[in-house]
């Protein structure tokens, strides 16, 4: 199946990233590259640098975005490694940065990757496919303890109690090896009435174990920092993210980011020497517009936030 993603919030995350033609600019979920296209598009200088812990991702970028030639540089980690990868190409500083932390059109709609709850497939979900945990260590040993937590915290399911006792029950009979026996398990234990309105009854718990499987959250918060740091004065990152965990740390980090000292109010003068390093751009989140929406319903929890580097004090 051809890599395909459709670009959430295209034009507005490219407007809000103020492009300079000569410029250094990191996409660090490639995807099937269609922020990264747009991106590179409007380079003449520059050079684009993607990441991708998705080795697909990685090979479908590379066919299409072939005619860019050297402008693109592929890096095929996650992109918490972003400080170590751009060392390594001898790059100290970039223009621009991206983070779309959704699940991929491909990575939802390929049977075989176990992301989505419509297609039967092997319990995987792992982005990283070099990696040996997956859905099926979290769903077959995780505790019944554990599997609530990640199901409510992660999926925000206030379900989460009967369907970790359901998923622990049914284990007991034998291993859950597929994404539909899951999907069965899941629908038991969510009440019927429940059901009838609102998002698959599978939906919130898929998107907790995914985030588990892959940690998506215990090394965001990190990178955003790590990401301003590597920014010139001026320069932007964009975050869209898909869920209201993500965009509260999102704008959790950007806020702290731009306050600098974190001592406690009491505190006569300041002993942290934290500084200001810039502004959020967009104090409520961007959304999709109608017109997006009716082409792709995906980009219906999309909000996208960025922060611009100011350079406020002297080091």
């Amino acid at each position: 199946m051809e890599f395909h993603h459709v670009p959430v919030l295209r034009d507005e995350t490219i407007e809000m990233l103020a492009i300079r033609p000569n410029g250094v600019y990191v996409d660090a979920t490639m995807g099937g590259a269609g922020h990264s296209f747009e991106i590179v598009s409007r380079l003449t200088e520059g050079r684009l640098i993607g990441f991708d812990q998705d080795a697909a991702a990685i090979s479908a970028s590379q066919k299409r975005l072939a005619g860019f030639g050297d402008k693109v540089t592929y890096v095929n980690q996650n992109f918490k490694n972003v400080k170590s990868a751009l060392s390594e190409l001898g790059i100290d500083r970039i223009d621009g940065a991206l983070m779309d932390l959704g699940v991929s059109s491909h990575q939802l709609d390929e049977g075989e990757r176990g992301f989505s709850y419509q297609a039967d497939a092997p319990l995987d979900m792992r982005m990283d496919r070099r990696n040996s945990f997956s859905a099926y260590d979290v769903v077959n040993s995780y505790s019944e303890k554990q599997l609530e937590e990640i199901i409510f915290q992660y999926g925000e399911d206030r379900w989460a109690r009967r369907i970790a006792e359901f998923i622990v029950k049914e284990r007991q009979a034998g291993e859950i090896k597929t994404t539909l026996q899951l999907v069965e398990i899941i629908k038991k234990a969510v009440p019927k009435g429940a059901r009838k309105d609102g998002p698959h009854p599978a939906k919130r718990t898929f998107q907790a174990i995914r985030i588990e499987v892959n940690g998506e959250l215990t090394i965001l918060r990190q990178a955003i920092s790590d990401f301003v740091d590597c920014l010139t004065p001026g320069g932007r990152l964009a975050i869209i993210t898909f869920h209201s965990l993500e965009d509260r740390i999102v704008k959790t980090a950007f806020a702290d980011i731009a306050a600098g000292c974190t001592c406690p109010k009491e505190f006569p003068v300041c002993v942290c020497g934290k500084k200001p390093q810039g502004r959020p751009v967009n104090r409520k989140p961007i959304v999709a517009g109608e017109a997006e929406l009716l082409d792709n319903p995906r980009a219906r929890s999309a909000k996208l936030r960025v922060f611009e580097k100011v350079k406020i004090y002297q080091v």
